[in-house]
């Protein structure tokens, strides 16, 4: 399959989880990919997994919380790829759980208002022009299920993620006649490496609050999110895909 050939996509977070699986299905779909993230060395170790031989596959620290990090990255895409067409918003974090709003230390709000929402700006803000000056192409930002609702413990995480939404709305109307589709994928709990270390009993209750009564692979985020990059999805805008099982249908 070579639905992205002579494309350049980057991704934010992808050396592991979720961000890990879509570089994968965007480069086994023809795309050259730039895989970012904050730590060098496991962003180098996913690379080498998905392309040894580094024919296709370009790696950048990028800290998704900084604009200028940002904008220093998107520019070096362009700079050595040629140009950029594809663009996932993946990096986030959740913070911490099960704590109550007027118990939710300020630095952690930031934290993850930063990392989530503000990462997500800073992408668009500076990959968009870019990809407009390349011709065209698509973005795909990561929400969340717990975007179109809500969830007590982890309201930073909640509201960052319907604050993705607004903004993925917003940039599809604003860039809809120039060539840009911008839209917005939610999954629910997905098996990822980090979810391989929680104890049995919360993997096993986290998939249970799916109706289908189990997580989502990360191959399943994946394919969706290339769906929408596609030109499969050429009439798609502004769009949020529920990936959740059935989480939010209830």
């Amino acid at each position: 399959m070579q639905d992205f050939k002579h494309r350049v996509a980057l991704v934010t977070g992808a050396s592991t989880g979720i961000g890990e699986a879509i570089a994968a299905e965007l480069f086994r779909r023809g795309a050259t990919v730039v895989m970012t993230g904050r730590h060098a060395a496991p962003l180098a170790a996913a690379a080498a997994r998905l392309d040894p031989e580094g024919r296709r596959v370009m790696t950048l620290r990028m800290d998704v919380r900084e604009a200028p990090s940002v904008q220093q990255g998107i520019e070096e895409t362009v700079r050595r790829c040629g140009a950029l067409h594809l663009l996932v918003n993946n990096a986030g974090i959740t913070g911490p759980h099960e704590v109550d709003i007027d118990r939710y230390a300020v630095e952690d709000w930031h934290e993850v208002i930063a990392t989530c929402l503000s990462g997500t700006f800073f992408g668009m803000k500076y990959g968009l022009p870019a990809i407009v000056a390349g011709g065209g192409g698509s973005v795909v930002n990561l929400s969340s299920a717990n975007g179109v609702v809500g969830i007590a413990g982890i309201a930073p995480y909640t509201a960052a993620k319907h604050g993705v939404l607004g903004l993925t709305r917003s940039a599809a109307l604003e860039f809809a006649t120039r060539g840009v589709r911008i839209n917005a994928v939610g999954p629910g709990y997905v098996e990822t490496p980090a979810m391989g270390t929680l104890p049995a009993s919360a993997r096993a209750q986290m998939a249970a609050s799916h109706p289908m009564g189990r997580m989502a692979t990360r191959e399943e985020v994946a394919k969706t999110v290339a769906f929408l990059l596609s030109d499969d999805s050429s009439f798609t805008t502004g769009a949020f895909y529920s990936i959740d099982g059935g989480y939010t249908a209830r």
